[in-house]
């Protein structure tokens, strides 16, 4: 874990105003952006701040807890981790203020996090996977939770979840006996004891290279939306969402369209057609807001890891057309099988400008991908083997 940095004085401003207001707290947040958070907390602490501030902070403003929030935490081996400090992660979090700077709601970024653990967090959020889903699962979604937490953390791939019974709980178990790093953000404080029955893997993920993180001040108890608040932290903190198991309304959906409006990777596991637990899954892949997946080699491949190859060992084989840029892609498609076309009837089918057309079609012939024939222009039949014999 690397040395924090950052004044006291903002420390104990943002340990302050994480109290004071009930995360996601956009106005707040936009505040600390603008004035920073000491200046912020001391407007705050004196009511002088804004209407849309002050609605989001008067009913608490006068618990200055700031101090005893940090040395309590300490006690149970916590610590708040900060914007100042270097192990904040800044670039994943960043998708909250692009969404909120959209319209978003209920999106806005984090303050600060309470961390408990050895894992630096900005390492453990680089290329991490969520993997979330029901608490009432089956034997059939825990195995495979616990299985892709496994293969994930065998890939040196970060696993975060939200701890929760059920799907959550076995994905962590999977990355811890995988040997890997797994993360989990907590609805309520760290102290909470919540789960009472994954009090003990929270502690083995805190001091086996992973971490418990939360919003919530010590003493904070659970609450239903609080879970669904911090569902936000795990889609923003990962490069991807696995949904594996999920009814119709549930948490894991709520974290998946989460996921989608910051512009992360949403994934979902197929499970049987008949199980009520499995319709979220199935909905999410048949309106487009899923990629299906079924292995671990599917989900690195769904968040753009390189190096990773089929399960069978073998190369995937490339499109000829890998490479070409989305002009060339469209002119490409527009071309015939057999009949040859005109560099006006492309440019009306693919929507490329005629001028365009005609600058692609040679590179493309150059390419083996287009030809000339007596009619126009068509698809070539050759590869690249074939023109070298």
């Amino acid at each position: 874990m690397r040395t924090r940095r950052g004044a006291s004085a903002e420390r104990l401003a943002r340990a302050y105003l994480l109290r004071v207001a009930e995360p996601p707290a956009p106005a707040l947040a936009a505040f600390v952006a603008e004035h920073g958070p000491v200046e912020a907390a001391d407007l705050v602490r004196r009511g002088r701040a804004p209407e849309a501030v002050a609605q989001e902070t008067s009913a608490r403003r006068e618990l200055d807890l700031a101090q005893r929030d940090l040395d309590e935490a300490a006690q149970h081996g916590a610590r708040l981790v900060t914007p100042e400090d270097d192990e904040w992660p800044a670039w994943p979090l960043l998708s909250l203020d692009v969404a909120t700077g959209r319209g978003a709601q209920g999106v806005a970024a984090p303050l600060a996090l309470w961390v408990r653990g050895d894992a630096c967090l900005d390492e453990a959020a680089q290329d991490a996977v969520a993997i979330v889903g029901a608490r009432a699962a089956t034997e059939y979604g825990e195995n495979a939770a616990a299985e892709l937490g496994y293969a994930l953390a065998d890939q040196d791939v970060p696993v975060f979840s939200g701890a929760a019974y059920g799907i959550d709980g076995a994905a962590h178990r999977g990355a811890l006996t995988g040997q890997g790093t797994t993360v989990a953000a907590l609805g309520c404080a760290l102290d909470a004891g919540y789960p009472a029955g994954h009090t003990g893997l929270l502690d083995r993920m805190a001091s086996r290279g992973g971490a418990v993180v939360s919003e919530y001040p010590p003493g904070t108890p659970p609450a239903r939306h609080r879970f669904l608040v911090r569902n936000r932290l795990i889609a923003a903190l990962t490069t991807g969402t696995v949904v594996v198991e999920a009814g119709r309304r549930s948490g894991a959906r709520n974290t998946a369209t989460t996921a989608g409006v910051l512009g992360k990777v949403v994934m979902a596991v197929p499970g049987p057609v008949g199980s009520a637990l499995s319709v979220g899954c199935h909905e999410l892949i048949r309106d487009a807001h899923a990629t299906l997946v079924a292995s671990v080699s599917d989900v690195l491949e769904t968040v753009g890891r390189l190096g990773v190859g089929r399960p069978d060992g073998a190369p995937r084989p490339r499109r000829r057309t890998d490479g070409l840029g989305p002009q060339a892609i469209r002119v490409h498609e527009a071309l015939g099988q057999r009949r040859g076309k005109s560099p006006e009837d492309i440019a009306t089918e693919s929507g490329v400008p005629l001028p365009r057309v005609r600058a692609l079609l040679p590179a493309l012939e150059l390419d083996e991908l287009s030809e000339r024939c007596e009619t126009g222009w068509r698809r070539s039949g050759k590869t690249r083997e074939d023109a070298g014999r």
